[in-house]
């Protein structure tokens, strides 16, 4: 099972490779009245696509079943006392 999960990251790893050195042409990004940056457009997918996954992680709510496992096992051992 661990062969397939690392054959499959190599693999994403390699396609993602791939289409940066395909989208390597730089672009301007205007972000404050006239302040612009230049860099490729494989760096701004990367950095939006991480912002993404970021907020994503901070938003959605926290696994409720391991609480629920932690309020029983607290529960048990408080009634045990």
């Amino acid at each position: 099972m661990q062969l397939i999960t690392w054959l499959l990251r190599l693999i994403i790893f390699v396609v993602l490779i791939c289409f940066s050195l395909i989208n390597s042409k730089d672009i301007t990004l205007h972000y404050y009245q006239h302040q612009s940056v230049e860099l490729p457009l494989s760096v701004i997918l990367l950095v939006f696509f991480a912002l993404g996954v970021l907020l994503t992680i901070l938003t959605t709510p926290r696994n409720t079943v391991a609480k629920k496992v932690d309020r029983f096992q607290s529960d048990r051992v408080g009634g045990q006392e």
